[in-house]
C-alpha cells in the first residue's frame, strides 16, 4: 500500500511539472478542446507555401502518398468521419524521405474546408490561416 501511494505520488509530480504528459490526453471519442494553434500562410516554410498551393489546385504532387486519408487516430485534430482529412508531404532540404512535416486538409480535394500544419509528424499541429 505505501508503495502505491509513492508511485501515485511520483506519477502526480511528473504530470504537475509535464515530464509524464506531453498535451491533453482525450477520451476514445472525445472532441479536441481547442488548443490548436493558427499559423499564417505567410509564415508557413517556402516548402509548405508551395504545398498549400499546390493543394488547392490539385496538384500534381511528388510522393505517391500525397492526398492519402489521413486517420487522426492521435485524435489532435477536430473528429471527422474517415476519408474527410488528406495528408500531403512538406519537403525537407536535406532529408532523405519524406520526412516530418506535413499539410492535413479536411474536406474536398481542390476546396478544402480546412487545413493544418504539423512540423513534428502529427505531435502537434496549427490550422492554417489566410
Amino acid at each position: 500500500m505505501l508503495r502505491l501511494r509513492a508511485l501515485k505520488s511520483v506519477l502526480a509530480g511528473l504530470a504537475i511539472t509535464g515530464l509524464f504528459f506531453s498535451g491533453p490526453v482525450l477520451a476514445k471519442g472525445a472532441e479536441p478542446t481547442g488548443g490548436i494553434s493558427a499559423i499564417a500562410v505567410a509564415e508557413l516554410p517556402a516548402q509548405g507555401k508551395q504545398i498549400y498551393a499546390l493543394i488547392h489546385r490539385g496538384g500534381p504532387f511528388a510522393y505517391q502518398k500525397d492526398g492519402t486519408v489521413f486517420g487522426n487516430r492521435e485524435r489532435l485534430l477536430p473528429l471527422e468521419k474517415r476519408g474527410f482529412y488528406h495528408e500531403y508531404t512538406v519537403s525537407t532540404p536535406g532529408a532523405k524521405n519524406r520526412g516530418a512535416k506535413r499539410i492535413v486538409c479536411g474536406g474536398q480535394a481542390k476546396a478544402p474546408e480546412i487545413c493544418y500544419y504539423t512540423a513534428d509528424h502529427y505531435a502537434s499541429f496549427r490550422k492554417i490561416v489566410p
